[in-house]
């Protein structure tokens, strides 16, 4: 056997100096052929798989809301069949294709298209709500910060808030002298319990350690509600407010049929005298889209809020 010396291992070279073994240039394209291309930015093969992705999603949320449409729909066909006084929904739908035809027209002050009755009651919820909210909002810190305050008032909240709404209508008719402030009232005093009850609620459940902080930081009652009460409040504030339009919204229909005027509440009263049925179902799914479409709009902006308060 021949023995290594170092004459031997001088002659290797460094592996640093080594040169890899070459791969022929023909192995080379070959493998380059087989491999898949790199997927480009907004290649086509990735927005179909993107829009076959987001179609499913909106099937699968859509299909019960349109299943449920198409048996509501269904059971009204079935029940108006037999020669019910109810109309169908193909005569509905004819009447309301008329009626959208010109929604916005106006005749006289008791004649108006079904767009300005509904604008006319948005806006008695509006001014009703907005007070409701000034006054409840800061009531229910109020309550919720101060025993004494809770004391004296939840006893009083408690006997008012299950009086109906629309037995508040006299007063206001009484004190007002007129119909729309008075509606206006009606909404004022059915809204604001939800508020100021939820707000208080929000309080309430502040840990007393984040208080107790305060208190020894010496904080002034400003800084306590805008560090410390509001933020933690915020999501309960936010229900009260979602549950006072609901019943704002749901109060000034019954309000109207009873104060006559401009608004949904009395258009669908007027259109029963004129015995058009199929106007008053129209008035009702228009009711209730409104009415989705408010509370819808508070659910947002209570997520947002919330997602941003956390």
């Amino acid at each position: 056997m021949h023995a290594i010396t170092v004459d031997d291992l001088g002659s290797v070279p460094p592996a640093a100096t080594r040169t890899a073994p070459k791969i022929p240039t023909a192995v080379v394209a070959n493998i380059a052929q087989a491999a898949p291309p790199p997927a480009a930015a907004g290649a086509p093969g990735q927005n179909w798989l993107r829009l076959r992705l987001w179609m499913r999603k909106v099937i699968r949320e859509m299909a019960p809301v349109l299943l449920g449409i198409l048996l509501l729909v269904g059971f009204w066909h079935l029940a108006t069949l037999k020669g019910s006084s109810l109309p169908g929904p193909l005569k509905t739908w004819e009447a309301a294709e008329k009626l959208f035809a010109d929604p916005f027209y106006r005749n006289g002050p008791n004649d108006q298209g079904i767009g300005w009755n509904v604008l006319s009651s948005l806006k008695r919820v509006a001014v009703g709500f907005g007070i409701a909210a000034l006054v409840g909002i800061p009531a229910g810190f109020m309550i919720g910060r101060f025993k004494f305050l809770a004391g004296m008032l939840n006893p009083l909240i408690s006997l008012l808030r299950p009086v109906s709404p629309l037995a508040w209508l006299p007063i206001g008719l009484l004190v007002f002298h007129k119909a729309d402030p008075a509606a206006t009232w009606t909404i004022f005093i059915c809204s604001i319990w939800p508020m100021i009850l939820n707000t208080a609620q929000g309080v309430q459940r502040i840990p007393q350690d984040y208080l107790n902080v305060a208190r020894v930081l010496n904080l002034s009652e400003w800084k306590v509600f805008t560090k410390i009460l509001f933020p933690a409040v915020l999501p309960y504030m936010l229900t009260g407010i979602r549950l006072s339009i609901g019943t704002a919204w749901l109060v000034i229909v019954a309000a109207e049929m009873l104060t006559g005027g401009v608004g949904i509440g009395f258009w669908v009263w007027d259109e029963w005298n004129n015995l058009k049925v199929e106007h008053i179902i129209i008035a009702i799914f228009v009711i209730g889209i409104v009415g989705l479409l408010l509370e819808q709009a508070l659910i947002l902006i209570a997520r947002r809020f919330t997602h941003d308060n956390a």
